[in-house]
C-alpha cells in the first residue's frame, strides 16, 4: 500500500501542475491570399486535448504497473507482457511521439527562447519518467520505454561486453547529449528527433540512412544487449544518475544471497556487481596515491575538452540556418560559387543587408565557442569521474545490482533459487 500511494501522489502532483499551457498556437498562421495549405507539423499531428490526456495518463499508469512488476511481483514474464505493451502503444500507435527522449530538447529551447511554447505533455513526458526513476529506480527502461522494448525482442545470443569497454563505449552517450543540449539551446536542431534510429520502424517510412541506421542498431542488438540504451541514449544518462539515489531499488535476491552466480550469467547488460575482498596494503596505497592524482587531473581534462570543443565552433555552428545561409551568401558574393539557392534568393529577397546577417551569424558562432566550452568541460568531468570510479573501492558482502547500470529487466529474478523458492506453494 505504501508504494501505491506513492504512486497516486507522484501522477497527482505531476498532472496538476500549473504555470504551463497546452499545446497551442501562440501566433496564428498568415492568411495566405493563395491556394496554400499549411502542412501537418509533425507526424503524427498533435493530439486532441482528450487524447493528450490519454497519452499522459496511459505512461503513468505504465510506469506505476512496472514499478509494480519489478519491486513487488518480480516477474519476468510479466514485465515482458508490458514492454510488449508499451512498444505497440508508444512505438507503433503513437509512433514514438511523444517521446522522453526527444523531449529533453523540447524543455532545453524553452529555456534559452522565450517565444517557444513548450506543451505540457512534452514536460510531463519529460519529468514523469524521472520522478518515477528517483522512487522505484529505471522503471521506465524496464518495460515502458518503446526504444528499449524493440531491442530487447530482438536480443538473440548475448554476447559479454568487457566492462572496460562498456564503460568507455558509454562516453558516447554522455557526449550526445550534451552535443543535443548545445545545439537545442541555440535553436539549430533537434539533432536526437533527427537521428532517432527506430522512429522510422515505427512510422514505417523515413530517410533511408536513419532506416540504415536503426537496422545496425538491430542486428547489433540480436548480440549485445540494448546497444542504444547502454551507449548512445542521452535520455538513459540522466535516468542512470537518479538511480542512484532511488528510494526503492531492484533486488536480485527477495531475501538472502547464496552466491550462487547464477544472477550473473542471466544479466545481459553486465550490471551484477561481485562480492569484494580487502585490497591488500601495497595496491591500497597505491589506489589512494591515484586518487589524489586523478582529482587534480580533472580540472585538466575539463580545460583541454573545453578548448577542443571551442575550436570546433566552425563545424558546430554550421548546424544553424542562419551560418550556413551566410556562408552560402557569401561564397555567392565572392564569385566562388554559380547561381543562388532557394535559401539565400528568399533571403535577398527580404531586403535585409548582407552585413546584417554576417553580424547575426557572427553571434550565433560566439554562442557556439561559449558552449564549445561547457560541452567539452563536460566530457572532460565525465571522463575523470570515471577514472576516478577506478581508484574507489567499495565493500560488497552479495552479489547486487549496480544501481546505475541494472534497466530492471527481471532476467535474474528467474534464475535466483531463493526467489524460485519464495514462489512455490506452501
Amino acid at each position: 500500500m505504501t508504494h501505491v500511494k506513492h504512486i497516486v501522489l507522484i501522477a497527482a502532483v505531476v498532472l496538476t501542475t500549473g504555470g504551463l499551457g497546452w499545446s497551442v498556437e501562440r501566433f496564428p498562421p498568415p492568411q495566405f491570399e493563395t491556394s496554400y495549405v499549411m502542412p501537418s507539423p509533425s507526424t503524427p499531428n498533435p493530439s486532441p486535448g482528450f487524447w493528450q490526456y490519454v497519452d499522459v495518463a496511459v505512461l503513468a499508469t505504465a510506469l506505476s504497473v512496472s514499478s509494480y512488476l519489478v519491486l513487488k511481483v518480480r516477474s519476468r514474464r510479466a514485465i515482458f507482457g508490458l514492454m510488449v505493451f508499451s512498444l505497440l502503444y508508444f512505438g507503433f500507435w503513437r509512433k514514438g511521439c511523444v517521446c522522453p527522449i526527444g523531449a529533453i530538447q523540447n524543455v532545453v529551447l524553452s529555456f534559452f527562447d522565450g517565444s517557444y511554447a513548450v506543451p505540457l505533455t512534452v514536460i510531463i513526458f519529460f519529468l514523469l519518467p524521472m520522478i518515477f526513476t528517483l522512487f522505484f529506480g529505471r522503471s521506465f527502461c524496464a518495460a515502458v520505454c518503446p526504444l528499449g522494448a524493440m531491442q530487447d525482442l530482438v536480443l538473440w545470443r548475448r554476447v559479454s561486453v568487457p566492462a572496460w569497454a562498456e564503460s568507455g563505449l558509454r562516453l558516447f552517450a554522455y557526449i550526445y547529449l550534451g552535443a543535443a543540449v548545445l545545439f537545442a539551446a541555440t535553436g539549430s536542431a533537434f539533432v536526437i528527433c533527427r537521428y532517432d534510429p527506430f522512429v522510422s520502424f515505427f512510422r514505417v517510412s523515413g530517410n533511408l540512412h536513419i532506416l540504415i541506421l536503426g537496422g545496425c542498431f538491430l542486428i547489433a542488438g540480436m548480440f549485445i544487449a540494448r546497444p542504444y540504451c547502454r551507449f548512445f541514449c542521452p535520455y538513459g544518462v540522466i535516468l542512470r544518475q537518479l538511480s542512484r539515489l532511488s528510494r526503492w531499488r531492484v533486488t536480485i535476491t527477495p531475501d538472502q544471497c547464496v552466491r550462487c552466480r547464477l544472477c550473473e550469467d542471466s544479466c545481459p547488460f553486465n550490471a551484477i556487481q561481485k562480492p569484494t575482498t580487502a585490497w591488500p596494503t601495497g595496491e591500497y596505497a597505491r589506489a589512494k596515491n591515484r586518487l589524489v592524482l586523478l582529482l587534480v587531473l580533472v580540472p585538466v581534462l575539463m580545460v583541454i575538452g573545453g578548448w577542443i570543443c571551442a575550436r570546433l565552433n566552425t563545424v558546430t555552428s554550421r548546424m544553424h540556418a542562419t551560418v550556413r545561409l551566410a556562408e552560402r551568401v557569401w561564397l555567392e558574393e565572392a564569385g566562388k560559387v554559380q547561381g543562388t539557392t532557394d535559401a539565400s534568393l528568399a533571403f535577398r529577397a527580404t531586403g535585409k543587408t548582407i552585413e546584417a546577417l554576417y553580424d547575426e551569424a557572427s553571434g550565433i558562432r560566439e554562442r557556439f565557442i561559449f558552449g564549445g566550452w561547457l560541452l567539452g568541460g563536460f566530457v572532460g568531468l565525465v571522463v575523470g569521474a570515471k577514472l576516478i570510479s577506478l581508484s574507489v573501492w567499495r565493500r560488497r558482502i552479495d552479489y547486487e545490482p549496480d544501481h546505475a547500470g541494472c534497466l530492471a529487466c527481471g532476467r535474474c529474478f528467474e534464475y535466483c533459487p531463493r526467489e524460485r523458492l519464495r514462489r512455490k506453494p506452501a
